[in-house]
């Protein structure tokens, strides 16, 4: 979710620039400046205290929270890197062709410009991804996450600590899972990143 919204969100502001992007990009700012958890804990918060009128299952409702609170949390970040490949897009011979021959923005941003950018849009999504485990997971630990009977390596962890001295297996386990998916999901954006031969900074 937060790489769909970053990716219209930051090509639509790169491509159409003046006064439009200057607009999005201060609210991008805006939402930057705020610590990733601190933004997701104020979301969630304020996604949480609302009666919202589409709450047709309430099992499903945390979950859907937690999805919406990662892809705003992620919003920010992507549109930067989106609109920066943009930028350097949109002034290539391509670009120009497809405005020469009468095509539409929206046809010029997904069909001309994102096809290219589609292996730094890879990277991102990797990078995102070992972020948004961590962000639930610290969501889970602090309470905020999936509740019983759903299962929840955050959750795991923070009730496993009563316990840490007479059964330490019960925090460790699912500390040591969400670590190994991190860094496997680390090294797999980095070898999608050196397979590309894209520079490091892309990947940060």
């Amino acid at each position: 979710m937060g790489i769909f919204l970053g990716t219209v969100v930051g090509m639509g502001s790169g491509y159409k620039g003046g006064k439009v992007d200057e607009v999005v990009m201060r609210i991008v700012d805006g939402m930057m400046a705020f610590p990733a958890l601190l933004l997701a804990l104020l979301i969630l918060s304020t996604l949480g205290a609302l009666d919202a009128p589409w709450r047709w299952l309430d099992q499903q409702w945390e979950a859907v929270l937690i999805v919406a609170t990662v892809g705003a949390v992620f919003l920010p970040g992507v549109s930067r890197v989106m609109r920066s490949v943009t930028l350097t897009a949109k002034n290539q011979e391509f670009v120009m062709s497809a405005r020469l021959r009468g095509e539409s923005a929206a046809y010029i941003i997904f069909r001309e410009i994102l096809p290219n950018a589609l292996t730094v849009l890879a990277v991102e999504f990797s990078v995102r991804l070992s972020y948004s485990i961590l962000i639930v997971s610290s969501l889970g630990f602090l309470g905020l996450g999936v509740q019983p009977p759903s299962p929840d390596w955050g959750l795991m962890i923070g009730e496993g600590r009563q316990f840490i001295a007479a059964a330490p297996w019960m925090t460790l386990a699912p500390a040591g899972a969400v670590a190994s998916l991190v860094v496997g999901v680390n090294l797999l954006s980095d070898g999608i990143r050196q397979a590309s031969g894209l520079p490091r900074e892309i990947s940060r």
